[in-house]
């Protein structure tokens, strides 16, 4: 069977590929952008593409079109896929009905920490033996690829709330059944498509609706959101993690640790402990939620642990790309205030308060553009000693006085190449740059080390 991907270089369509040919099926594609990592993914397997939304690769006669959400009425290939009656569903249906149809779905939703905790939950059964299935919106570094069809019964898919397609409007979690959901925590974002925070609450809901009774909710206890999304609805039972000692699972950090090493507990009794490179109280959090559903399958919590022991992490989350005279930069996909407080309170814990941070932020996301969520920022970049910002002409709302609580340590500038020219210069050995966007950032990294080495002669 030849199915063809419309949007196929998205990270979730991209994986759906992989998995469509690791299956059996001939598989190609169409995108307007080809990046890596999934262009250099598509292309390791063969996987044929046709540039653009033409019409004209409806002549390549697939039996079905698989069609990505960043496709919308007026597209030529849409259009024409109507008009004659061609056989499509969206990326969310094709998964449910051709991968985990059968199988013991693991899905972890939230607003953050979707990608890294669906990273460590395959690799703790991956690591059990359990050949998991996944398909996560990020390339974790135990794995080196972004999904896999797997051998094994367990599959784990990071559960985005966005919509499924132009056709199908619901949040694409909705499509996959999962016998075990993760809620990590919920916030507002997804502006463009989301008018309140109770509409995606109302989504989180339709997820609880299709977890069965003899499934397993591993919910964040802190989280007030989560709990009034509960009060909507809730038919399976629940277990918590978090701080509150109340919660089922917690942890114990050592002392002076920064989070890379903790005591797991259940019902307040010690069951394991993991000693890892990772930091910060998120990834914490992260690995009790992946704990808690790897336990529904049958892991024990110390197997677990020690299997986080060898887990190397995601790329684009605290990703070190490299140091040249004296400064380390680092890469981190995070794009939201509550994101960027998390990644900075963490690096902050980890490197002492005398050591100098630079946050350099795209203002990329939908929501993040729209400025929504513009208060938040002076309060998330606290930890910064400097905060970087990318300006552009068009962003439709006043920048500095949203950051005006930070006073002289804000630098905006118009452009990636002045961005680069003014933090080279003010960076000083011993620094530590993290560079924050959901995007490639203009190739800024490179940019900034290479300038940076240009320093060193």
């Amino acid at each position: 069977m030849h199915v063809h991907i419309l949007g196929i270089c998205g990270t979730f369509m991209g994986g759906i590929a992989a998995i469509a040919k690791s299956a059996g099926f001939r598989v190609t594609g169409s995108d307007l952008n080809v990046y890596p990592p999934m262009s250099t993914q598509l292309e390791a397997l063969g996987i044929d593409l046709v540039p653009g939304y033409g019409a004209e690769q409806l002549d390549l006669n697939p039996d079905m079109l698989v069609v990505g959400n960043a496709l919308s009425r007026g597209a030529p290939v849409i259009e024409a896929m109507l008009d004659r009656g061609l056989p499509f569903t969206s990326g969310p249906a094709w998964l449910a009905q051709q991968a985990l149809k059968g199988r013991h779905v693991l899905a972890v939703a939230g607003t953050h920490g979707k990608t890294t905790t669906s990273s460590m939950l395959a690799w703790i059964l991956e690591h059990e033996g359990r050949a998991p299935g996944f398909l996560i919106g990020g390339v974790a570094a135990n794995f080196a690829a972004t999904a896999r069809l797997g051998a094994g019964q367990p599959f784990v898919i990071e559960a985005d709330e966005y919509d499924t397609a132009f056709f199908d409007k619901r949040a694409k979690f909705v499509h996959y059944g999962p016998r075990t959901a993760i809620l990590n925590n919920l916030e507002y974002d997804h502006a463009d498509i989301y008018p309140d925070l109770a509409s995606i609450q109302r989504q989180f809901n339709q997820l609880l609706r299709v977890v069965p009774a003899a499934g397993r909710v591993i919910v964040n206890g802190d989280d007030e959101n989560l709990a009034a999304t509960l009060k909507l609805g809730s038919w399976t039972p629940l277990e918590s993690f978090g701080r509150s000692a109340a919660a089922h699972w917690t942890a114990r950090p050592l002392p002076d640790s920064a989070g890379r090493r903790f005591d797991v507990c259940v019902g307040g009794a010690v069951a394991g402990r993991v000693d890892w490179p990772l930091i910060g109280e998120h990834n914490v959090m992260n690995a009790l939620a992946a704990i808690a559903a790897a336990h529904h399958v049958g892991v024990a919590p110390e197997r677990a642990a020690l299997a986080l022991a060898a887990f190397r992490g995601v790329k684009r989350r605290m990703e070190s790309r490299g140091a040249a005279f004296g400064v380390t930069v680092y890469d981190d996909f995070a794009h939201h205030p509550t994101a960027i407080a998390t990644t900075l309170g963490g690096l902050r814990a980890s490197v002492g308060n005398a050591t100098r941070i630079h946050a350099v932020i795209e203002l990329r996301s939908n929501t993040m553009k729209l400025g929504v969520h513009r208060e938040l920022l002076g309060p998330a970049l606290q930890q910064a000693d400097l905060s970087w910002f990318l300006q552009p002409a068009d962003l439709g709302w006043d920048l500095p006085g949203a950051l005006a609580m930070l006073g002289d340590r804000v630098r905006p500038a118009p452009c990636v190449d002045e961005l680069v020219e003014g933090l080279a210069a003010d960076a000083r050995p011993g620094d530590v740059v993290v560079v924050m966007s959901n995007g490639a950032f203009g190739g800024l990294h490179e940019k900034l080390l290479a300038a940076l080495r240009a320093r060193e002669v």
